[in-house]
């Protein structure tokens, strides 16, 4: 069925290797031509997998984008986990299984404990960031210089003033993208120029102020239309009671904050513009979607985001082409005309849009 070409912005939430499940949602829309995405606002995982995506678009448009999506997670897992047998994944153990097993090794247990009682900075020049040396294969001068490809937006924490730093444009490099996806306790901060201050400071994960942050998207050239990715899950059943699920638990409640913090401003301001008490055009009317699948993430735990076990990122990644296929099936005519979000619902504030 042919569709008019439709605009959307993407925003990417941060949640370390679970973030393999908007490589599938990418992957799945990039497929559809009829989708035209004009910027994208990421952090962590989530300014990882768009810088790849404007990378790989500005050398090969859509295929470009895919290939280089795929590159960037078989090099996180450390497998070709994009061209895995099919018939294989019926011999994968199940993820939540997967999970717990990981949870409850020695390996990760030991890992864990030594980022409770060790500071990153003890081991001096030791300290490596993993991620460096795949960060470092974008190439800088293509992708945020030349035209063409969605626009991107890098989140980051200032960890001075605690406030949240966007890197776009030429300000985008190796750095800012790893500050994104900086966690202190794993990692030494990221010292960079201050797009604001132009100042050096020292910068954390994008996902203590922004996860991601919305307001890039808000500009009035961009479309209205805004496609969320949710790897963090805004509900999760039940009172957590071992450490390692209260830990997962504050972890996914504060970096979901600042995204409901925006969300329930875009509800707000929808509410002002259909009640009449601002005037028509004095604010932008933005459409919020989701895409998520949070009965699978409520099955992982933090060892599945620190650790990117091969298996586990090829069913994220197979989730999310799920995820996306199922939206699209029955979303894909409210593109670009009404909103599928059901912030109402998630505010409590029951009025009409």
């Amino acid at each position: 069925m042919d569709r008019s070409s439709v605009a959307i912005n993407l925003g990417l939430q941060g949640g370390g290797a679970h973030g393999a499940f908007t490589w599938g949602v990418l992957d799945r829309l990039l497929q559809e031509d009829w989708i035209e995405i004009a910027a994208i606002t990421g952090t962590s995982a989530g300014a990882l997998n768009g810088a790849a995506l404007k990378s790989g678009w500005v050398k090969g448009q859509r295929a470009g984008a895919r290939e280089a999506l795929d590159v960037l997670w078989a090099q996180i897992s450390g497998v070709q986990a994009a061209t895995m047998p099919a018939w294989l994944s019926a011999y994968w153990p199940d993820p939540k299984v997967t999970s717990k097993a990981l949870e409850f090794s020695p390996y990760f247990m030991v890992t864990d404990l030594m980022t409770r009682v060790m500071s990153p900075y003890a081991y001096g020049p030791l300290a490596q960031n993993p991620l460096r040396r795949i960060v470092e294969e974008f190439d800088y001068a293509d992708m945020c210089t030349r035209a063409g490809g969605p626009e991107l937006h890098i989140c980051t924490t200032c960890v001075r003033d605690g406030k949240v730093r966007v890197f776009t444009g030429d300000r985008i490099s190796t750095d800012a993208i790893l500050a994104s996806a900086c966690l202190p306790t794993l990692f030494q901060a990221i010292e960079m120029e201050d797009p604001i201050s132009g100042k050096v400071e020292a910068f954390w994960d994008g996902g203590y102020t922004g996860n991601p942050a919305l307001f890039p998207l808000f500009e009035a050239h961009l479309p209205d239309d805004i496609l969320i990715v949710n790897i963090n899950p805004l509900e999760r059943p039940g009172t957590p009671q071992t450490p390692q699920d209260i830990a997962n638990r504050i972890n996914e409640i504060s970096f979901n904050s600042s995204l409901l913090r925006e969300l329930r401003a875009i509800e707000f301001v929808q509410r002002l513009l259909t009640n009449g008490q601002v005037p028509e055009g004095s604010m932008k009317a933005l459409r919020v979607h989701m895409v998520a699948d949070d009965a699978l993430m409520t099955s992982l735990s933090v060892a599945t985001k620190t650790i990117p076990v091969p298996t586990v990122v090829a069913q994220l990644r197979d989730a999310g082409q799920a995820a996306a296929d199922a939206f699209l099936l029955a979303h894909a005519d409210d593109l670009g005309k009404r909103q599928t979000a059901d912030l109402d619902a998630m505010f409590g504030t029951a009025k009409p849009i």
